[in-house]
């Protein structure tokens, strides 16, 4: 039964510390944060293209020497 009434204080206890924690956290500022989306965007592109390249080459290869 003690396990049961306590869960609520718990969970409140949790969120307190949660928000201490959150206000610890070095937030990155709005040009930093869309520069790094852009960099992530670009290098996921970048690595998209390179993928399909090896796909197309070696689909090619395939089509034209194996069967």
């Amino acid at each position: 039964m003690n396990n049961i009434t306590s869960f609520p204080l718990k969970i409140v206890t949790f969120l307190k510390e949660v928000r201490v924690e959150m206000k610890k956290v070095n937030w990155p500022t709005r040009e930093e944060t869309i520069k790094f989306t852009l960099i992530v965007v670009f290098a996921s592109a970048a690595v998209a293209l390179f993928l399909g390249a090896l796909d197309y080459l070696f689909r090619f290869l395939l089509d034209t020497f194996v069967v």
